[in-house]
């Protein structure tokens, strides 16, 4: 089995890397189930896939998991935590599937998203004030409370919103002067109009993040 699976990687290699898979190849390919034309790498067929082969159900784990640890990475991303700082994850909403993914993948989960611990909560219970990722129905909740410096990041929040702030105050001038609108070609106020809505976005989620660093 270990030789039929080689050769196949041989040929997908093949075409990135001619002379070394041919070279390996021409031993491989007596021991495995090689039909037709040996005497070259390069008449062989290209690997084709055998979905009938394809697990449904670890493809859906894997992907859960993936959701999980990328949820973790943009929590860590957007509160500007350190990716060296060991979290504690609080779960909520966890069904049994959910907590089926979570025994078989902890191992994974805690090496790749850096945790420290993941606690599910009771139905009911309260969480502190927490940034919140999604996993389906399944919320990833890391409290806040002594990850950052909160005078620190509410400056740093306050600079990114004045920013933001400056640049959709002079989107709406644009948008606000009828000289503007009536010369400039209808691209350029759509791209102006799309800007404007992005800024009023940001604003909203930085006016967010500063309630809830204000919370803690």
């Amino acid at each position: 089995m270990f030789a039929v699976s080689h050769e196949h990687t041989l040929r997908l290699l093949h075409p990135f890397m001619p002379f070394i898979t041919e070279e390996i190849w021409q031993r491989v390919a007596p021991l495995s189930d090689v039909k037709g034309d040996t005497k070259s790498i390069m008449v062989q067929p290209f690997p084709v896939q055998d979905t009938s082969l394809q697990d449904a159900q670890v493809l859906c784990d894997i992907e859960w998991v993936k959701k999980f640890i990328v949820g973790i990475r943009n929590t860590r991303g957007e509160m500007d935590i350190s990716l060296n700082k060991p979290l504690n994850a609080l779960l909520k909403n966890v069904s049994d599937e959910d907590a089926r993914r979570l025994d078989v993948a902890k191992a994974f989960l805690d090496k790749l998203s850096k945790l420290e611990t993941v606690t599910i909560l009771k139905d009911g219970e309260t969480a502190p004030p927490s940034a919140t990722a999604l996993v389906g129905d399944m919320e990833i909740l890391i409290p806040m409370a002594g990850l950052i410096d909160k005078e620190a990041e509410l400056a740093r929040l306050n600079k990114a919103i004045d920013k933001v702030q400056k640049d959709v105050s002079r989107t709406e001038g644009k948008l606000s002067n009828e000289k503007f609108v009536s010369n400039a070609p209808e691209a350029v106020i759509a791209k102006e109009r799309a800007k404007l809505e992005d800024g009023q976005k940001q604003l909203e989620k930085l006016h967010v993040k500063v309630e809830t660093i204000q919370s803690l």
